[in-house]
């Protein structure tokens, strides 16, 4: 039997609205009546009209897709991304119920951090027998190598998520707590830029507590954190997985947001006891890591052996107290659902208070009596949440939450149990409150249902060593009677949580105000993995652009003769066949391959890349792999690689332009020229060689965009000379190699250590001299010979880049 609240004045959007028995819901409370603090928003977005709402929505949609926000999907895959998956209706709570929330969060915030420091310490709630030692010591996230270590700076946690949620007497609860790399304060700022374009009017606006404060502060707490010993300033970072991992996206945004720098294990590396992230300038010390990997993967000497992501020896600079972590390895051990058993017993003993905000009921199912009686009763138990259960198999797919495990799951946790002797299941079943959520049908039948939520609450310490929390930000939201599809991995979708006041709050901003004058900040040191994503994405782009203008010349000449047997049409096969480009697909699979490495080597980067960069290179392989399925071979083609032309032209453009000069930008248009002087000369070697075929000068001078120059310049027919001299030897024309050449040469002496004891470094010295050869040269003596050996002089320039800079 279900409840229908009062109907509202000019408001038919919740006719639909049904209150479950025995379920909280935000919207409405017990009695059935609108919560105040939801009432103004009601009141406003019953206003709406249904298209209104429809287009809102999709400002909301459409700049998240302009921000590029998206989840990873597990695949095989490490560009499969998902679009955000924001319900648009934000969760409303008042903000003296927030207090209170948080009130108890920051005892339990204290108590976490008392039982880390116990584990890793003298060990006295597993000897005292508060804890069970087989539950510690069985734990894969509890790191014997971390015993006896005490933090850099004094405290084992500083971000912490607990995920609640509110149970049918109206109480919050704790469903979890997030210890070993709290994910999706990121997503939550993006959630509240999102909802901003639905609801940019004052109010609510003015009445919402803002989220910027809490990350200023904690950048606060980290930049304090880095401080070597002395004040030394020493460098803060975050270490993420790598594209790969689901949440990268969020390591980007918060990278930039923060402006700290995105490492991968790799970028490290430890020397003396001392981590250093390996720069284009060499090592460099850092003082703090913001985690964002799980801690046996850290480092594989001491900890993980079969670790491909971690640095070796990061736990001897843990331990020599020359590095600080956010938050502490091993600290994973209070995630076991199992913990949560214990918490309420340990809060009494160690501050002799019970918890302000009880967790959801769990059972220790570690000895063989509980063993026993879970494998006779598994048909009657209820699993308390539907991620608080740590089973090696899919639980979602067999029961709901709050539902009875039967069949397979119920074989399968006898087995488990039986193996392993740890689990926690609930002694009662958990109901999760409901939360507008708008519910699109496609049929234009729209309307607002009921949906199961949960709240993350995100805590960070400040530079004193207090706790601070976000105020809002982030809920789960379920689909319509499945309470196991929060996780966006299963279809669930993520709403802001509003958190307001009666009055207009105060602004507040991560950033300080501005004091008298202005400074400017350095732009930061460049980790070498950084700077060599940067190098070869342009070079793939370039190698992109150039295999596209190949491409469209060969069918452009198909079409004009329809004889694939024309000699040139045969010498442009073998040209690109060369490069692994088949000509039999009028857009090539190879191609497509080039535009994913770019994708790749930008991926890499996205803390240092253009939002729009990214947008328009992720278009641009859309079109390409869209075209690939309906182009046909001759004019149809070569209209399609004008189409990817324009785009991945638009694209350097963008990117060459607005992109800030700093080093980054410099590794950037130094692979750009490597490449396109590789190109031309390839080009030149093949269609300006004397052998070739009639009309090859024509492909040549086209490839290379040189048409239109070419008639301003030599008013005579085409010829070698012309052709060579334009393209090899004009230093004003930009596709020339003399250019590129002259331009590798100035980007050579922006690099750091450009010279080395008053003499030119090893790249420049490759560079003068052949840019010399070649400002002297006349066009007959680039003999294709030349050329060919021109390339090598390249390839080796391209040698020296990575063994000065990016090795």
């Amino acid at each position: 039997m279900t409840q229908t609240p009062p109907p509202h004045p000019a408001n038919d959007l919740f006719a639909n609205y049904r209150l479950s028995p025995g379920v909280a819901d935000e919207l409405f409370d017990a009695a059935g009546q609108m919560r105040p603090v939801w009432r103004r928003f009601v009141d406003r977005f019953a206003r709406l009209s249904p298209a209104e709402i429809t287009a809102r929505f999709e400002r909301a949609d459409q700049y998240l897709r302009d921000a590029g926000v998206f989840f990873r999907q597990y695949s095989n895959d490490p560009l499969a991304e998902r679009e955000w998956p924001l319900s648009h209706i934000p969760v409303i709570l008042h903000e003296t119920e927030w207090e209170t929330i948080c009130a108890g969060l920051t005892q339990r915030a204290d108590l976490l951090e008392a039982v880390m420091a116990d584990l890793y310490g003298p060990g006295r709630l597993v000897t005292e027998g508060h804890l069970p030692a087989e539950l510690i010591a069985g734990s894969r996230q509890w790191l014997r190598p971390m015993v006896g270590i005490t933090p850099r700076g004094g405290h084992f946690l500083h971000v912490l998520a607990f995920e609640i949620g509110r149970a049918p007497d109206g109480r919050w609860f704790v469903l979890g707590d997030r210890t070993q790399a709290p994910s999706g304060a990121g997503f939550a700022l993006e959630n509240r830029m999102a909802t901003g374009r639905i609801f940019p009017e004052r109010f609510p606006r003015a009445h919402i507590h803002r989220l910027a404060g809490f990350f200023g502060t904690f950048r606060a707490a980290m930049e304090r954190l880095a401080q070597a010993p002395g004040g030394r300033e020493r460098a803060a970072a975050i270490l993420t997985p790598g594209p790969s991992n689901d949440t990268y996206y969020e390591h980007t945004y918060i990278a930039r947001y923060l402006g700290l720098m995105l490492l991968e294990g790799e970028d490290l590396l430890v020397q003396d006891g001392q981590a250093m992230v390996r720069t284009i300038e060499g090592p460099q010390p850092l003082g703090v890591l913001w985690r964002r990997i799980d801690a046996a993967f850290a480092d594989p000497v001491e900890l993980d052996a079969t670790s491909q992501i971690g640095t070796p020896g990061l736990v001897e600079a843990i331990r020599a107290g020359n590095l600080a972590l956010v938050n502490a390895l091993g600290s994973g051990v209070m995630e076991m659902r199992a913990m949560m058993a214990f918490l309420p017993r340990i809060c009494e003993v160690l501050r002799g208070k019970p918890l302000k905000m009880p967790n959801i009921a769990t059972w220790w199912c570690g000895g063989a009596t509980e063993r026993a009686f879970v494998r006779d009763n598994a048909d009657r138990m209820m699993i308390g949440s539907a991620y608080a259960c740590d089973l090696p198999f899919d639980l979602g797919a067999a029961t709901a939450l709050g539902g009875t495990l039967r069949g397979s799951a119920r074989a399968s946790i006898s087995d488990w149990l039986e193996a392993e002797g740890q689990m926690l299941v609930g002694q009662e079943a958990v109901t999760l409150s409901t939360t507008p959520a708008w519910v699109d049908s496609g049929t234009g039948a729209n309307r607002i249902e009921p949906r199961p939520m949960t709240v993350r609450v995100f805590a960070a310490r400040d530079a004193n060593g207090n706790w601070t929390f976000m105020k809002g930000g982030y809920a789960r939201i379920g689909r319509s009677g499945d309470t196991t599809a929060l996780a966006m991995q299963r279809g669930g979708a993520v709403a802001d949580v509003w958190v307001v006041a009666d009055r207009p709050v105060r602004q507040e901003s991560l950033l300080p105000r501005p004091e008298k004058g202005v400074r400017r900040a350095s732009p930061g040191i460049l980790p070498a993995r950084s700077a060599d994503n940067l190098y070869w994405l342009g070079r793939y782009v370039e190698r992109t652009e150039d295999a596209i203008r190949l491409i469209r010349a060969y069918h452009l000449r198909l079409a004009a003769t329809d004889n694939a047997e024309d000699a040139r049409l045969r010498l442009l096969r073998s040209f690109l066949g060369g490069y692994g480009i088949t000509t039999t697909q009028p857009v090539p699979g190879a191609l497509i391959d080039r535009i994913e490495a770019a994708r790749g080597c930008a991926a890499k980067v996205r803390d240092r890349f253009s939002t729009d960069g990214w947008a328009a290179l992720a278009d641009l392989a859309r079109t390409a792999r869209s075209m690939s399925q309906t182009a046909k071979p001759g004019d149809d083609a070569a209209r399609a690689m004008s189409v990817l032309l324009r785009k991945i032209t638009g694209f350097s453009g963008l990117v060459h332009e607005n992109m800030y000069r700093f080093s980054g930008w410099t590794f950037l248009s130094l692979g750009r020229a490597l490449e396109r002087t590789d190109a031309l000369a390839a080009v030149l070697a093949t269609f300006a060689d004397a052998k070739a075929p009639s009309g090859c000068l024509d492909i040549a001078i086209e490839v290379a965009d040189s048409v239109i120059t070419h008639q301003r310049r030599y008013r005579m027919e085409r010829s070698r000379e012309t052709v060579v001299d334009l393209l090899a030897l004009d230093g004003d024309n930009p596709r020339s190699i003399l250019f590129q050449i002259a331009r590798m040469r100035a980007l050579a002496a922006d690099l750091p250590h450009a010279r080395e004891n008053g003499r030119l470094a090893a790249l420049s010295r490759a560079i003068v001299p052949v840019e010399s050869l070649l400002s002297v040269a006349a066009p007959e003596e680039i003999t294709t010979h030349r050329l060919i050996t021109l390339r090598s002089e390249v390839a080796q320039m391209s040698n020296l880049v990575t063994q000065s800079y990016l090795g």
